[in-house]
């Protein structure tokens, strides 16, 4: 709220804005005068007004007043003008301001709309892009994935044939082998038997070579123990030889005597 006051000598004009675009003003001509007494003219003595004179000059005054209250009333609507026209200049500008304000603003939200629109569009058209890469590279996939299925049932089919036709062979190997093994396994065999024979010879010539050997220790044992025995019956024959022989020498000597 925006109090504005206009002096002059004798007249006061407060402006008040009590709402947009209105005003309220309050025109004072003059403060209210304390209870002064009014000094009276002294009366001229010796001098006689008449009637016709105080009235020409009440109207003299009364003249005054109205051209005084005129000329009041023409500087207030002077003032009041120039208060319209202050008002309607601030009116002016502050419609102007808001106008060009609205007028920016709009501009803006159209070229802000615009940018929108066109980053929507640019968006739209770039997932529609992508979208299509990603339907091609699906195809793609799909693609290679039937070409790679495709090509994991034929190595599967060579596969398999191969492995028939190993089976096969390693049947044949084993069949073949197992002739011949059991040929190798028979020749073993006869081998064993015959090493198992030589070893059961080997082992009865060594116990035979090892009782002869006993037999002959024994033997010679036996032919020491009576070599022995055949040397002290000799040494006992030349001892009783002997004793013999002495006996008859003492016989001699004693019949000599």
């Amino acid at each position: 709220m925006v109090n504005n006051t206009v002096d002059t000598e004798a007249t006061e004009i407060r402006c008040q804005e009590k709402s947009r675009g209105g005003l309220s003003y309050e025109v004072i001509l003059a403060e209210p005068a304390p209870n002064v007494a009014v000094p009276k003219r002294p009366v001229t003595p010796g001098k006689n007004v008449s009637v016709e004179e105080i009235e020409q000059k009440l109207k003299a005054a009364e003249e005054r007043r109205i051209s005084l209250e005129a000329k009041k009333m023409a500087d207030i609507s002077t003032k009041l003008a120039k208060v319209e026209e202050a008002t309607r200049k601030k009116d002016e500008i502050t419609n102007e301001f808001i106008t060009q304000t609205k007028e920016q603003l709009e501009s803006k939200m159209e070229l802000h709309v615009e940018k929108r629109e066109a980053i929507i569009s640019d968006m739209k058209e770039k997932l529609k892009i992508h979208a299509q890469d990603i339907e091609k590279t699906r195809e793609t996939l799909e693609q290679q994935k039937a070409n790679e299925q495709k090509a994991i049932e034929e190595k599967l089919k060579i596969a398999q044939s191969l492995r028939d036709e190993n089976i096969k062979k390693m049947l044949d190997r084993l069949k073949e082998h197992n002739t011949i093994k059991i040929a190798e396994i028979k020749s073993q065999n006869d081998q064993l038997e015959c090493q198992k024979l030589e070893e059961k010879a080997r082992i009865y010539e060594n116990k035979l070579f090892a009782a002869e050997q006993k037999r002959e220790k024994e033997l010679q044992k036996k032919i020491e123990k009576v070599q022995k025995l055949e040397r002290r019956a000799e040494l006992v024959r030349q001892n009783k030889a002997q004793a013999q022989d002495l006996d008859g020498q003492q016989s001699a000597i004693a019949s000599s005597g």
